[in-house]
């Protein structure tokens, strides 16, 4: 299992994050976009207008290391932060965006977990991130406190 219960509602109940690309010379290309958990594929898939001409798109077309993340601070407790931080491998993909919903491009942008880090899900966030490598093949984790 990749994402704890926990994790899951965290993301499914969050509209946007922020992607994480490499540029084509190394430099970094952060940018907000909406995110839409895939239960099935324990996937992070993103679609968005003009996708395929963004430069998200082609970054990842390129270069499939991407980091994505969602926070926010807990509403019971403002001073409280929370978020998910999902590094792993992208891929651009040409068709699969229409299902997500509003108008967005036919292209898709799916995100496989390698590393996850969690803080203020499982616990108060004083007792530190949850990390986490998560195998290829998503039946093993390894996790680190």
């Amino acid at each position: 299992m990749i994402f704890t219960d926990k994790e899951i509602e965290y993301l499914t109940s969050q509209p946007f994050g922020r992607l994480a690309t490499v540029g084509p010379h190394g430099d970094p290309h952060v940018v907000p976009v909406g995110l839409h958990y895939n239960p099935d594929l324990a996937t992070i898939d993103i679609g968005g207008l003009n996708l395929g001409r963004s430069r998200k798109y082609r970054d990842v077309r390129a270069r499939p290391q991407v980091a994505f993340v969602v926070d926010d601070v807990d509403p019971a407790d403002p001073t409280a932060p929370r978020g998910i931080e999902i590094r792993g491998l992208a891929e651009a993909l040409a068709e699969g965006g229409r299902r997500l919903g509003g108008q967005v491009a036919h292209e898709l942008i799916r995100i496989t977990p390698t590393r996850v880090v969690s803080w203020g899900i499982e616990a108060n966030w004083q007792a530190g991130p949850y990390a986490r490598s998560v195998s290829p093949d998503h039946r093993r984790t390894e996790e680190l406190r």
